[in-house]
């Protein structure tokens, strides 16, 4: 029964997503990543911080968990819906 929702559901958002001229991804409340060069993220659509330091943040979403790897690592922006990083970004890394 849980399978027949969920394939419900995401039927349910094609076509809204359609029938409104959106992106699926939006709709489905699916993170989105912007990357300013290698100093900023901004990111949208997540559900709160993890664990936060310097050298690295962990985020949650609904995709997963997102890492940000780096030096100089600061959260410039945060609100329930977006956040910004800034600092030193060497890597970005879904852990499922």
């Amino acid at each position: 029964m849980e399978r027949n929702r969920k394939a419900w559901n995401s039927a349910v958002l094609s076509e809204v997503a359609e029938l409104f001229d959106l992106p699926a991804d939006v709709v489905a409340g699916l993170p989105r990543l912007e990357m300013m060069g290698e100093r900023q993220l901004y990111l949208e659509h997540h559900t709160g911080i993890l664990s936060y330091s310097e050298e690295q943040i962990d985020i949650n979403t609904a995709g997963g968990v997102l890492r940000v790897r780096g030096n100089q690592l600061s959260l410039v922006a945060m609100t329930a819906e977006a956040l910004r990083i800034s600092g030193h970004i060497d890597a970005l890394e879904w852990v499922r």
